[in-house]
């Protein structure tokens, strides 16, 4: 009994190079541990940079710097209320992502 070749039409995991594209800067931009930090701390929730600050434990202009990043690569999206800045997962697809990565590697059930 011979098994049947894998038929790549049926794959949609790869359907446009955009996605790949999207995917490997996104998981790129994650790769550094205090990012991954600020990822665990976001989850799925608007926090302000003082918060994930006080939450991550390094310098404000550290967090910035990653904060950068992470948005730059279109992880994150940002929101301005008077002087205070919000940050959020900005894809849901990244979202999902990232709720993975917190079951699996940040201690939340």
């Amino acid at each position: 009994m011979s098994e049947s070749p894998l038929n790549l039409e049926h794959v949609d995991l790869i359907d446009k190079d955009e996605h790949i594209e999207q995917a490997s800067r996104a998981m790129k931009a994650m790769s550094h541990p205090l990012r991954l930090k600020i990822l665990c701390v976001l989850g799925d929730r608007e926090v302000s940079v003082q918060d994930i600050v006080d939450n991550v434990g390094t310098s404000q202009s550290n967090i910035s710097q990653h904060l950068a990043i992470l948005r730059d690569k279109g992880v994150l999206r940002t929101r301005k209320d008077a002087n205070r800045v919000y940050y959020r997962v900005g894809d849901t697809r990244t979202l999902r992502l990232i709720s993975l990565m917190r079951d699996v590697f940040c201690g939340f059930a």
